[in-house]
């Protein structure tokens, strides 16, 4: 939000520079982005003087050229110029620009007065049209000031022009801080600030006693609230024979330095007050209102309705509009329609000042995508309590601009009034929240500057808040916009220590295992990354695997790509692998914790469960794409595969004690061409899945290398690894034998299946099955493979013996052969 310092004076007597005042806000809460000051003439007049033509000749060498000597202050040693002006003569007082001045043309373009000959005459300045300054718009001939301004030769032409530059300052407004919405909300909260730590100053804004209706019996608009839940408060005016037109300069000059465009005199009445005083309004053109009549209600579902951005919206029998006898006019509190403002030709205007339901208002913006001045104000809590004075202000300001005069009573529709929050505490409250005693006195001051009511009762508290003040309802609401305005800074710190002993529980040594793997994958490589919860709906449309049917959707979704809770973390890894890849890195190896969610189909919310259809839980994922290792010298490039990342995870799973089989899976192609299904050795716990991810999602993420995913369910693997306790063993005393077998097997036959058969032959003593080479093809019967594995058979006690190495191997042949068809090569 864009304040004007300039502005923001003219509510707040106080004599603090711009950078001051920056810091001031930041130390209360409404942050400070930065400090740009404005000029309101380009150069501010730097180097241009008032002087005096003493002398002007014809150029001798030139028919339209004159030679003038010029006094700058000093008539003993008066400067002479060669002008062109055709209106030059001598005694005449004038704008000087002295040598070294930049000067800026109309077009923005600038160039620097220097030292020069012109046709063989020396000229030391340059005497000035109005366009060429920057006060004006005349080229006809130089500016010849009055005769008063004599007085001012030799002083700056800024003080003749007066001109006063502004500060625009740049202030962060937090969600629960709208009452400083506005250049009187941040004066008012400023003012607490002086009167606590320099002299007791108030915010002041205009009066309104001066208005008066014109025509008590004239003709007005009249109102109906047919929806007073939606709509808190709804006041506005009629105002006959307004004459559209330019603003004012005092108001253009406003609108300009805060970085809006002027419209006219009516439209820009309203958003002054909207950045004066925080009070959103709207101006019909009220002869274009159907009946004479105004009605707030909601809309008819499915109804059609064209906003002023020229877009035709589909309505919600939700959304609150602002309509007339016949059609909707309005989106309450949040846009107009294409045709309910004012243009050149209107004379009667409808001004409305209402305070609209901020829920009511957000779900609107929401759900069609707006966001206005309006409605960032209303979604956040409007004071219903202000909006009578900004209609008054709004309608005396359109009389002195435009013109016109107010017809029939104004309507003031407000069924159930808000009141004060009232909060009850004790002062003892204040020194057990903040560590430190603040004097009494101190935080009454404070309390009364915030336009809180206060009475004390022997320490005892009761505070009347003021309604603008829609986030302090607490007693620790109290004690926060107490601190604030006394300074953080103010608070010592506190020369004692407190701790206890605490004992590790299951939450933190789930933490500290996660922080152990965190370590191991960034020494193998891994970079870690922390993508958005949030993502699309269209991730999970037509998709077998995550079916878009168990999404956790957003009731108020900021945007369509944001609409949805993610069901699994590989589609925010793919948008950060497309982004890097896109960035010339290429080469990845990425991991995340996080957590993914999904709604339970079948299931309703009930008073006991209220979260009953959604699950939530932990997930570990790695991505893997590019080359695993770069080329040089002495090896070549190797691209990453499947089985890089294979060994990875099965890295985390040996770190975490777990025995994990990874058994091949049917794969849909929604998510991999190719994957495996990570278990416990007896398949009794799913760990996670392992895979090719799939074309077609590739070319959703537009990625066209091949990546490798694995998602482990987190949850799982946390569980078994605190259930493994890691004792000592002492090394084996003896060696392991080493048997390789060259197997023939049909096509079909995986490595995992082998493994498993191979292990239940002897698992005390046979300690690895491992795959060694694979051969297809020539030489081998149609459907047919060779796997040549290697069998580690050990006792870690004694020394096998030659008859107790062949019975296990034959007990493996013979498995083999009985439940795969494996032949012997």
């Amino acid at each position: 939000m864009n304040i004007s310092y300039k502005w923001l004076r003219e509510y707040l007597d106080t004599d603090l520079g711009a950078e001051a005042l920056a810091e001031a806000l930041t130390s209360i809460g409404l942050e400070t982005g930065s400090v740009e000051r404005v000029e309101s003439i380009r150069g501010g007049l730097a180097g241009i003087v008032i002087g005096k033509v003493l002398t002007c000749e014809i150029h001798p060498d030139s028919d339209h050229l004159h030679i003038t000597t010029v006094d700058l202050g000093d008539p003993q040693n008066p400067v002479q110029i060669v002008c062109g002006a055709p209106n030059v003569a001598a005694g005449q007082t004038v704008v000087v620009a002295t040598v070294g001045t930049t000067l800026y043309s109309p077009d923005g373009e600038s160039f620097k007065i220097k030292r020069s000959k012109i046709r063989g005459v020396e000229s030391l300045g340059m005497i000035c049209a109005e366009d060429e300054i920057g006060v004006g718009n005349s080229h006809d001939g130089i500016i010849v000031l009055p005769a008063e301004a004599d007085a001012l030769i030799g002083h700056p032409a800024s003080e003749y022009y007066k001109i006063d530059d502004d500060f625009i300052i740049e202030v962060d407004l937090t969600p629960n801080r709208i009452d400083a919405a506005s250049h009187y909300g941040v004066a008012r909260d400023l003012a607490a600030y002086l009167s606590c730590h320099a002299d007791a100053v108030k915010a002041h804004r205009p009066s309104v006693d001066g208005f008066a209706v014109d025509e008590p019996q004239g003709r007005a608009v009249s109102v109906e609230v047919a929806d007073t839940a939606g709509c808190v408060r709804y006041c506005g005016l009629t105002i006959e024979g307004v004459t559209v037109g330019d603003s004012p300069e005092w108001l253009r000059d406003k609108l300009n330095a805060i970085g809006m465009h002027p419209v006219n005199n009516v439209v820009d009445i309203t958003n002054f007050i909207l950045h004066a005083f925080g009070q959103p309004l709207h101006a019909f053109d009220a002869d274009t209102l159907a009946a004479d009549k105004v009605v707030v209600r909601r809309a008819t579902e499915g109804a059609k309705f064209t906003t002023l951005d020229g877009v035709e919206r589909t309505l919600d029998a939700a959304d609150l509009m602002i309509c007339d006898a016949e059609q909707a006019r309005c989106m309450a509190g949040v846009f107009g329609g294409l045709d309910s403002g004012v243009t050149d030709a209107t004379t009667r205007v409808f001004l409305e000042s209402a305070c609209f339901n901020a829920t009511s208002v957000r779900r609107t913006a929401r759900r069609h995508g707006i966001s206005t001045d309006s409605s960032f104000r209303f979604e956040r809590g409007v004071d219903p309590n202000g909006c009578m004075y900004a209609l008054k202000l709004a309608a005396m300001l359109i009389k002195e601009t435009a013109g016109g005069k107010i017809c029939g009573q104004p309507v003031d529709i407000y069924p159930v009034a808000v009141n004060p929050a009232h909060v009850e505490m004790e002062f003892s409250d204040f020194a057990r929240l903040i560590g430190r005693e603040i004097p009494a006195d101190t935080v009454r001051t404070i309390l009364e500057s915030l336009e809180c009511h206060v009475t004390d009762n022997d320490g005892h508290l009761g505070i009347d808040v003021p309604t603008y003040r829609v986030d302090v309802t607490r007693p620790c609401d109290i004690i926060e916009d107490v601190l604030r305005i006394y300074g953080y800074n103010n608070i010592a710190m506190s020369d004692e220590l407190h701790a206890c002993l605490s004992f590790k529980t299951a939450v933190d040594a789930a933490d500290d295992f996660r922080r152990l793997l965190a370590e191991q994958l960034c020494g193998a490589g891994y970079s870690e990354i922390l993508n958005n919860s949030l993502t699309a709906r269209a991730y999970y449309t037509d998709n077998a695997t995550y079916p878009a049917e168990g999404c956790v959707e957003l009731l108020n979704p900021l945007s369509q790509e944001l609409n949805v809770m993610r069901r699994t973390l590989l589609y925010g890894g793919l948008e950060t692998l497309a982004h890097n890849i896109n960035r010339r890195a290429a080469d990845l190896a990425l991991y995340e914790f996080g957590n993914v969610y999904s709604a339970k189909a079948g299931t309703e919310p009930t008073a006991e469960q209220p979260l009953a259809p959604y699950t939530e839980g932990a997930r570990l994922a790695l991505w893997l794409t590019g080359n695993a290792r770069t080329g040089n010298w002495l090896r070549p490039t190797e691209e990453a595969t499947f089985y890089d990342l294979k060994a990875t995870v099965e890295a985390i799973l040996r770190r975490a004690g777990i025995a994990a089989v990874f058994n091949q899976t049917e794969a849909d192609g929604d998510i991999f061409d190719a994957a495996m299904e990570i278990t416990t050795t007896k398949g009794a716990t799913p760990l996670g899945t392992i895979g090719i991810v799939s074309r077609k999602t590739l070319r959703m993420a537009d990625i066209k290398a091949a990546v490798f995913f694995a998602e482990l369910d987190w949850d799982a693997v946390a569980r078994l690894a605190q259930r493994h306790r890691t004792v000592f063993s002492p090394l084996p005393r003896t060696q392991a034998v080493r048997r390789d077998l060259s197997l023939l097997l049909d096509a079909g036959t995986d490595m995992a299946q082998i493994q498993t058969a191979v292990r239940r032959c002897d698992s005390k003593l046979i300690h690895s099955v491992s795959l060694f080479d694979v051969y297809e093809g020539k030489n081998l019967p149609a459907g047919k493979k060779s796997y040549a594995i290697s069998i580690e058979i050990q006792d870690d006690e004694k020394t096998l013996q030659d008859k107790h190495i062949d019975k296990i191997m034959s007990k493996v042949t013979e498995t083999l052969r009985r439940t795969f068809g494996a032949e012997l090569r």
